[in-house]
């Protein structure tokens, strides 16, 4: 009987990832909540020819040279600045993504998150449940105009592109920025490209859709913020360092801007403590943003296939480091 494969499965993805795993490798698999200890990692990876990998843990260099055979790491998310590429390219180890089947799913949430701040619907339904809706009146939590305002996409991917196309149905101006323009996108819904310092001064809402990395770590702090309108309102659910978290507080907390919405923060989980989850202008949720049924099996179903590829020789299909492919 031929040896499989050995592969370790570091979260508990869905049972579709799995269904393709079984039979093709010998794959043990993280089950508990939360995130393996760094101790269990290195121990797993003492004899793995591949590792699932997600967004709840590190994966470096030392992860890598735990193994003397590691081929693939196949990460569970479309985001992979949980793993240094660089090094697993240094030692030939393919490096895999998921994209396009959680597109939607984090376009929808997006709009789920401007329209719940614009019209502080969290604010609402926790003022309903609380007992302080005592009588209806013109003043009572109003909120802020979606349809006709403008919008300022940040990261003009598969993702922003998404969203611009639920923007267009609002009939919102769009205007947006990226390392490079997508003119399919501007001829579709009839986006804008600018400058970043001019989406911020002119959009009623900006939403961050780029990947985190060197260049857009802490590219949104106390200047950008200072330059968005008093009424602006901020959403992200992308990275959280991709904004200083310290800088979004003070700018919500003192009004530079009227509201934010967030999926992503500095900290995840967020601490209790922290000042952001005080403020009742900034609507929350805990990294949700790819969480529907369709997303999350696409997800484990592609990881569990990236992986598989690489294993057989094959080149992956969500490949991130094409150049050492030499099959």
């Amino acid at each position: 009987m031929a040896i499989l494969p050995k592969v370790y499965v570091g979260l508990p993805i869905q049972e579709t990832g799995l269904e393709i795993l079984r039979g093709k490798v010998d794959f043990r698999i993280w089950t508990d909540e939360g995130a393996p200890s760094r101790e269990t990692l290195l121990e797993e990876m003492k004899d793995a020819d591949g590792l699932i990998s997600g967004l709840t843990f590190r994966v470096d260099d030392e992860l890598m040279a735990a193994s003397g055979k590691l081929k693939v790491i196949s990460n569970y998310a479309v985001g992979y600045d949980n793993i240094d590429v660089a090094a697993a390219t240094k030692r030939g180890i393919l490096v895999t993504n998921t994209p396009d089947v959680l597109t939607a799913a984090t376009a929808d949430l997006a709009f789920l998150l401007i329209l719940a701040t614009a019209r502080r619907a969290f604010e609402a339904n926790e003022f309903m449940r609380s007992g302080k809706w005592k009588v209806w009146g013109p003043d009572l939590l109003v909120g802020m105009e979606v349809s006709g305002s403008t919008i300022g996409i940040i990261g003009m991917g598969k993702i922003g592109a998404a969203v611009a196309k639920r923007a267009s149905g609002f009939g919102m101006k769009i205007l947006y920025t990226s390392t490079k323009r997508r003119t399919e996108v501007e001829e579709s819904t009839g986006a804008q490209f600018v400058g970043l310092d001019e989406l911020l001064k002119e959009s009623d809402i900006v939403t961050v859709h780029c990947l985190l990395n060197e260049q857009t770590r802490n590219m949104i702090g106390e200047e950008q913020f200072r330059m968005m309108k008093k009424t602006a309102i901020f959403i992200n659910t992308a990275r959280g360092t991709i904004v200083d978290q310290k800088a979004l507080y003070k700018a919500c907390a003192e009004k530079w801007i009227w509201a934010a919405g967030l999926d992503v923060y500095e900290k995840e989980p967020v601490p209790l403590d922290d000042p952001i989850l005080k403020l009742s202008n900034v609507t929350t949720l805990p990294h949700i943003a790819s969480a529907s049924n369709v997303a999350r099996n696409g997800m484990a179903r592609k990881a569990a296939t990236n992986l598989i590829y690489a294993l057989d020789g094959k080149r992956p299909p969500d490949l991130l480091n094409p150049e050492i492919w030499t099959v």
